[in-house]
C-alpha cells in the first residue's frame, strides 16, 4: 500500500512539531537557570559531612535524651523526652561553612517522623541566638518539608526574640530539635536536607 503525503502539509506539521519543542524546553531552561538548589547533605559519602552531633536538655539538667545514627543514607534520630527539666533533645550539624545558594529561599528536607512535632533548627554567625522553625510530622511516612527562610525567627534557649530577620549569607548551622511539650519516645529519619 502506497502512502501519499501532500507536501504542504508535512512542512506544516514539521514546523508545528518544532514550535511544541521549543515550547516544552523553554519552561524547562528558565526554571533551572532561576532556580538554583544546593544539596547541603544526603547523609552518604558523596555530599558533605556535616558532622553531626546531639545536645539535649542535660546540659541544663534535664532527663531528655536523644541520640542519631547514619546507616545507608538516612539519619535517624532517636530518644525520648522529659518534661521535668528542659524537655528537649536535638541534633546540630558542626560544620561552619554551609554552601547555602546566594538568593535562596528556604531549606527543603524528606523525613519520616512519628506524628509529633519537631523544629528545624538555624545557627548564624551573626547572634548566639538561633532561628526556629516547627514542623509537623506524618506517623511513619516520608514527607518532603519546604521551610522558607521567611518562617524562622530567633530564639534563645526557647524564648522568642525581636532580633532581626535572619539573613541567610550568616547562615552556618542547621540542627533538628524536639521540643513539643510532650513526654515520650520519638524518632525521625532524614533522608536528605537542600537550600532552595
Amino acid at each position: 500500500m502506497q502512502r501519499i503525503t501532500n507536501p504542504k502539509s508535512l512542512i506544516k506539521r514539521k514546523i508545528a512539531m518544532k514550535l511544541l519543542l521549543l515550547l516544552l524546553l523553554f519552561p524547562m531552561s528558565m526554571v533551572s537557570g532561576d532556580t538554583q538548589i544546593e544539596i547541603l547533605t544526603a547523609f552518604d559519602n558523596q555530599t558533605p559531612n556535616l558532622r553531626w552531633r546531639a545536645v539535649n536538655d542535660n546540659v541544663m539538667g534535664g532527663r531528655s535524651t536523644g541520640r542519631f545514627k547514619v546507616n545507608d543514607g538516612i539519619l535517624t534520630f532517636t530518644g525520648a523526652t522529659n518534661t521535668n527539666g528542659g524537655g528537649f533533645a536535638s541534633i546540630r550539624s558542626r560544620t561552619r561553612n554551609l554552601s547555602i545558594v546566594d538568593g535562596s529561599e528556604g531549606v527543603h528536607f524528606r523525613v519520616r517522623g512519628d506524628g509529633r512535632t519537631y523544629t528545624f533548627v538555624l545557627e548564624t554567625n551573626a547572634s548566639r541566638a538561633s532561628y526556629w522553625s516547627f514542623f509537623p510530622t506524618v506517623d511513619n511516612e516520608w514527607v518532603d518539608m519546604k521551610i522558607p527562610f521567611s518562617e524562622f525567627w530567633p530564639n534563645w534557649r526557647g524564648m522568642r526574640l525581636s532580633r532581626p530577620d535572619l539573613k541567610t549569607e550568616a547562615i552556618e548551622s542547621v540542627g533538628v530539635m524536639i521540643y513539643d511539650k510532650q513526654d515520650g519516645p520519638f524518632q525521625l529519619e532524614m533522608d536528605w536536607i537542600k537550600s532552595y
